[in-house]
């Protein structure tokens, strides 16, 4: 075997690993949820569940046979790659003090201007998507969303 195929290979395995890590905690997650004895006879918890336990099986057959990855990313697209999920838990963590709109348009901001968009453009973009999600939420879903204490 090849240095690049063992790397490749331990890679792989690696992504499975994390990825039967996460399919664990989601299984373990949605087997807590609690519902109330006379609903739906599954109840709320058989989606989650199930869905824990396909991903969990999918990441074992990749575990045996990972097959061919790229190399692992470096420099810039490394950083581009740390920076959305940083940026995916900056949202969640802004949600309730700043509110779901300046929550929404500070992703899509970050994640237009990582990606290579001109800050006007992205904070266009990242406008229209936070005035898009609200509006379909808000009125078209009537679901409840966060104000903030900036704009509650």
């Amino acid at each position: 075997m090849s240095e690049t195929t063992t790397s490749s290979s331990r890679i792989g395995r690696i992504g499975g690993l994390v990825m039967l890590a996460l399919a664990i905690a989601y299984g373990i997650g949605g087997s807590r949820i609690e519902y109330a004895f006379a609903s739906d006879p599954l109840g709320p918890r058989v989606v989650p569940v199930l869905l824990a336990v396909i991903l969990a099986v999918l990441c074992l057959f990749h575990l045996r046979r990972p097959g061919t990855t790229e190399a692992f990313p470096k420099g810039p697209l490394l950083a581009k790659i740390v920076a959305v999920p940083l940026l995916l838990l900056a949202s969640a963590l802004l949600l309730e003090p700043a509110g779901f709109v300046a929550s929404i348009f500070l992703l899509t901001l970050g994640v237009g201007w990582i990606f290579g968009a001109p800050l006007r453009l992205a904070l266009v973009g990242a406008a229209g998507q936070a005035a898009l999600w609200w509006f379909v939420f808000a009125y078209l879903l009537d679901v409840y969303l966060p104000l903030g204490q900036l704009f509650g």
